[in-house]
This record gives structure tokens, C-alpha cells and sequence, in this order.
């Protein structure tokens, strides 16, 4: 019989996961930023590499919140989105696509922190955490925003770029 988890087991274990996920982020940008050839996408990732390492900070004041030491916990799904990153600047290198490529790759990683964000989010409203909520909403909030500058940057000039 498997044991009876509560949801603040699962918020805890979430925490964990999502704290691993910006960890690695803040890895892998700089290397995005190295590879990328336009000059938006490169202030972009930079941009985000700034406000990714505020992030983690949000996140260990959230540990806090919850009496917790902050402890990442292996994100599966970060490691397949960054591998997947990783292959696009080998295979791509040298190409027009190269940013088009790099560009879909944050986005998938932008996608991927909204969703853990807002679930956080919402269910540390459910346990009473509401400073924390309120922690996680900014972050939401700037995820969000950089998701829309990506966007823009995409059909702005990037996408166009790597047509030709």
C-alpha cells in the first residue's frame, strides 16, 4: 500500500524540481547567449540570465517561507529541454535557423517554468502560503513577460532571418 502525500509533500517535492530547473538555467543561458548571432536574442538571454538568478533567490525565500533548506531535486524535463538546445547549437551552427532554433528552445523552457510557476503558485495559495504565492506570481508574471519578448523577437526579425 503506497503512502498517503499531502499537497504540501507535493508543493515541497515541486519546489525541489523547479529550484534544479533555474539552477540549470542559469547554467545553460550564457551558452545560449555565446551562440546566439542576433543582437535582441543575445540582450534577451542576458536579460534573463540576470532576472533567472533572482529567481533562484525567490525560490530559497520560498524554502524559507516553508522552513525548508533549499534542495534541488533532478528536473528530468529541464535536462531533455536543455539537451535539446545543446544539439540545435551543435547541428545548427553556422546556420541562419541557428537563432530561429535557440529562440524555440527558450520558449520551450519559458513554457515549461509557467506552468511550474502557476501551479506553485496556486496551490501555495491553497495552503495559506501567500507570501510565497505572492513570490511565485512575480516570477510567473516575469516569465511571462520574457515569453512575449521572445515572441516578438521571433516575428519581428529572427524567423525572417532564418528563411533566407
Amino acid at each position: 500500500m503506497a503512502s498517503t502525500k499531502t499537497l504540501d509533500e507535493l508543493f515541497h517535492d515541486t519546489l525541489k524540481d523547479v529550484y534544479f530547473a533555474e539552477r540549470k538555467i542559469v547554467e545553460t543561458l550564457p551558452k545560449m547567449h555565446e551562440a546566439a548571432t542576433n543582437g535582441q536574442l543575445k540582450a534577451a538571454f542576458e536579460k534573463h540570465l540576470s532576472e533567472t538568478q533572482v529567481h533562484v533567490e525567490r525560490l530559497e525565500q520560498v524554502f524559507k517561507i516553508i522552513g525548508k533548506a533549499p534542495e534541488p531535486k533532478t528536473c528530468d524535463a529541464i535536462l531533455g529541454i536543455t539537451k535539446e538546445g545543446a544539439e540545435i547549437m551543435e547541428e545548427y551552427e553556422g546556420s541562419p535557423a541557428l537563432d530561429a532554433g535557440l529562440l524555440a528552445a527558450a520558449q520551450a523552457v519559458e513554457h515549461y517554468e509557467m506552468s511550474r510557476y502557476g501551479t506553485l503558485r496556486t496551490w501555495a495559495l491553497e495552503l495559506g502560503l501567500n507570501d510565497a504565492a505572492g513570490l511565485l506570481q512575480t516570477t510567473l508574471d516575469e516569465e511571462q513577460a520574457t515569453d512575449l519578448t521572445l515572441t516578438s523577437i521571433a516575428t519581428s526579425v529572427v524567423n525572417q532571418n532564418a528563411e533566407r
